[in-house]
């Protein structure tokens, strides 16, 4: 899980980041980047090969899982985990 903060649309992920979280999700691992975007005071999760067009995209633009805290975010990252 790659984390990260946004004060904005914009999320800074570096190629690297991209490239690594794609090629293991292609494997059958489970990755994801994780931002939180204080101003709005939620939690964003975005599957791991969402990585370019989060990059290319933002928040606004990459389809994604919103959650108003930790609580709901785990409940709902369980079922995720046990693929």
């Amino acid at each position: 899980m790659e984390l990260k903060v946004s004060n904005s649309n914009a999320v800074r992920l570096s190629p690297h980041q991209i490239a690594w979280a794609a090629a293991y999700w292609a494997r059958g691992g489970a990755t994801f980047f994780l931002v939180k975007a204080p101003s709005l005071k939620v939690l964003y999760l975005f599957e791991g090969y969402k990585g370019p067009s989060l990059h290319d995209h933002g928040l606004s633009g990459t389809a994604g899982h919103r959650f108003e805290g930790l609580g709901s975010m785990f409940e709902a990252l369980r079922p995720l985990a046990q693929r």
